[in-house]
């Protein structure tokens, strides 16, 4: 069962009632760049993969977490299909690369704060996922309530991959508190902030 609680606790902010509105006016646009976000998420886990094969842990978690992202990005492009919506190429938002600044450098800190920010990530599209999924026609809204489940599980194995690295790095609970805790006020403001353009990921309507 998905705890939407306890993501909304590790968010430090919800999804601004204006970004919702905003994306029940840009349906082609909100499957679009969700289509985007799940093969980025894909893109994302095999880089991982590639990066840290010395992990059996982060290996086996990060290969399943491909496959449904993949899957999800094929379920969303058929909804497209049906819909007549054109997958088109969408220039990116800023909440990723944003996201990323405060990353170090060194590892095993590296790979901990990317953890980090994957774990970020899922957490906010399971949260978009279920404050949006009542407002969308019932077909895209069952869809993103089927969503909620793995997106919960994907977030969970970011966080727990990040505390274990850490933690085995010989550093305390206490410095993976510090780092999530600076990313999450990173993240709340991109969500929260003014955003030209609409994205899965945007912040709240500029203007």
């Amino acid at each position: 069962m998905t705890d939407i609680a306890e993501i909304e606790a590790f968010l430090a902010c919800p999804t601004p009632p204006a970004w919702i509105d905003w994306a029940m006016e840009n349906e082609p646009l909100l499957l679009i760049d969700h289509a985007n976000c799940e093969k980025k998420a894909a893109a994302s886990a095999m880089n991982l993969m590639y990066r840290y094969v010395d992990k059996p842990d982060l290996l086996k978690k990060m290969s399943q977490l491909a496959r449904e992202e993949l899957l999800h990005f094929e379920q969303v492009v058929n909804l497209m299909e049906e819909r007549g919506v054109s997958y088109q190429h969408l220039s990116p938002s800023r909440y990723a690369s944003s996201l990323r600044d405060p990353m170090r450098t060194h590892e095993p800190a590296r790979l901990v704060d990317m953890l980090i920010v994957g774990a970020f990530v899922e957490a906010r599209s399971c949260e978009r996922f279920a404050a949006i999924a009542p407002r969308l026609d019932p077909q895209i809204g069952k869809f993103y309530t089927s969503l909620l489940r793995s997106e919960s599980r994907h977030y969970a194995d970011y966080l727990s991959l990040g505390r274990q690295y850490l933690e085995e790095a010989g550093e305390s609970r206490d410095a993976f508190d510090a780092r999530v805790a600076t990313f999450a006020e990173r993240e709340a403001a991109l969500i929260s902030d003014p955003d030209s353009e609409f994205r899965f990921h945007s912040g709240v309507p500029a203007g």
